[in-house]
């Protein structure tokens, strides 16, 4: 697999931005209908505000403010829902495992936040502790989806996604970004991948020591 460079690469980018915005518009949509039913399940299951807010790094590592549907409940330490295991119920769970809580995000392509297709946008608390490589990882826009989520999502080391990561951003094509999206599609149907062994979604990122 060839790396763009140069003007195919300018070319690429163009191709791939006017790609997510067509995409993201369509999907709005035709999924404006279920993001209503989404919307008031969350709220029954799960209480209000059904959309997440949280700041993510981006491009360049510009900030932005993801969108998702809420999974877990709010901490309540005299209720005990302090970890990700305690606030996860099944109606999250199954929101996750059929990625049905990523619709929102599409509005995040669609204002150029993030892409259909790049590495996975993380926690603003990572940047210090990412090395010099692993860091190339925000030199595209973030995606929905990315190497690291067909290649294992979650079930991956923090090593071996950013290893994809910078990976993807080396090869980026619209071919890979073709392949990527077909196997996500395979990943979501067939549940994969969804936490890491023994973590109800994945570990906190630590640093390379």
């Amino acid at each position: 697999m060839t790396r763009p460079t140069g003007a195919s690469r300018l070319s690429y980018e163009v191709v791939k931005r006017a790609i997510d915005i067509g995409a993201a518009s369509v999907l709005l949509v035709l999924t404006a209908p279920l993001q209503l039913v989404l919307a008031g399940l969350v709220a029954k299951n799960l209480g209000r505000p059904v959309i997440f807010r949280q700041p993510r790094p981006g491009k360049d590592g510009e900030v932005f403010t993801l969108l998702k549907f809420r999974t877990m409940l709010p901490v309540n330490k005299a209720k005990g829902w302090v970890t990700d295991a305690d606030r996860l119920t099944p109606f999250g769970r199954q929101l996750r495992s059929l990625s049905l809580d990523e619709l929102p995000t599409l509005w995040n392509v669609l204002r150029g936040d993030m892409s259909l297709v790049g590495p996975r946008p993380l926690l603003v608390e990572y940047l210090p502790l990412y090395s010099p490589e692993q860091a190339r990882r925000h030199e595209v826009r973030p995606g929905i989806t990315g190497l690291a989520q067909v290649r294992g999502r979650n079930s991956l080391s923090w090593g071996t996604k950013f290893k994809y990561d910078v990976m993807y951003v080396e090869r980026r094509s619209l071919r890979l970004d073709l392949r990527i999206l077909m196997a996500t599609a395979r990943s979501v149907f067939r549940r994969e991948g969804i936490n890491l062994e023994g973590q109800a979604t994945t570990s906190k990122f630590g640093g390379n020591a």
